[in-house]
């Protein structure tokens, strides 16, 4: 027997990748401005994260989002191990940067169910993505540090 219907399943699925997609965009955004300290980069993943905005709102049942919601039954909330440990704000930023694209890929997918403006947009922000990503590929990589490798393995001890 299904726990939800086929709407309710929809509806969580689009409120968890609306959400996955926000908060990879606000990680990115805020190391491009607090560490990177870059305007345009910063500046880039707000647009996106606007973007996101609009396009949600333009989704039949929007509001309805939150009632699909169940985080407290959700069968994938456990993290993988990979997701517990970080190098450095470089491995943060790339990691946060692939759960963008994966998320946007999603609502695309799934709000051609709906609004097909609104999956245009998820396209269109994912293409945005991609170009942010390779003008951001240089900074991003000077970020790493390879004495912070194994310090919070040391720091656990």
């Amino acid at each position: 027997m299904l726990k939800y219907s086929h709407n309710q399943g929809i509806g969580r699925i689009i409120d968890a990748n609306l959400n996955r997609v926000k908060e990879g965009l606000r990680v990115c955004e805020e190391i491009t401005r607090f560490i990177l300290g870059h305007r345009l980069l910063t500046a880039s993943f707000k647009q996106a994260r606007h973007k996101v905005d609009r396009a949600a709102r333009m989704l039949q049942g929007a509001g309805n989002l939150l009632k699909a919601r169940d985080s407290v039954s959700d069968v994938g909330r456990k993290n993988a191990r990979n997701e517990l440990y970080r190098r450095d704000a470089a491995d943060i930023f790339r990691a946060n940067l692939q759960r963008v694209k994966e998320s946007a890929r999603v609502l695309e997918e799934f709000a051609k169910l709906t609004d097909i403006k609104a999956a245009l947009i998820f396209k269109d922000l994912r293409y945005r993505i991609y170009e942010i990503e390779k003008r951001s590929f240089k900074k991003i990589a000077a970020l790493s540090d390879p004495g912070q490798k194994g310090l919070r393995k040391k720091a656990a001890k």
